[in-house]
């Protein structure tokens, strides 16, 4: 499960609006605001679809004991002068 904040957060990280977080996880825009809005529930295949969406872009959600959030993690392209 991810929360509408971490959603909000993940989004900000990879500098998308709510409009281009739908289009790419094949949702309605009103479910997303629904679930980002955190006041009312969506369906569970809506949440894991943002989900997957964020987590093929990079995110990474976190949950500890002490709260929750997010991380972006830049990935290596092979044939990068980074890469070794």
């Amino acid at each position: 499960m991810i929360t509408a904040r971490q959603s909000r957060a993940a989004r900000a990280l990879l500098g998308w609006t709510q409009e281009t977080l739908a289009d790419r996880a094949l949702v309605s825009l009103t479910a997303l605001k629904r679930l980002e809005s955190g006041h009312r529930a969506v369906y569970e295949s809506t949440e894991d679809q943002v989900r997957r969406t964020l987590e093929a872009a990079g995110i990474v959600f976190l949950t500890s004991d002490q709260g929750e959030g997010v991380m972006l993690v830049h990935t290596e392209v092979k044939g990068s002068k980074h890469s070794q």
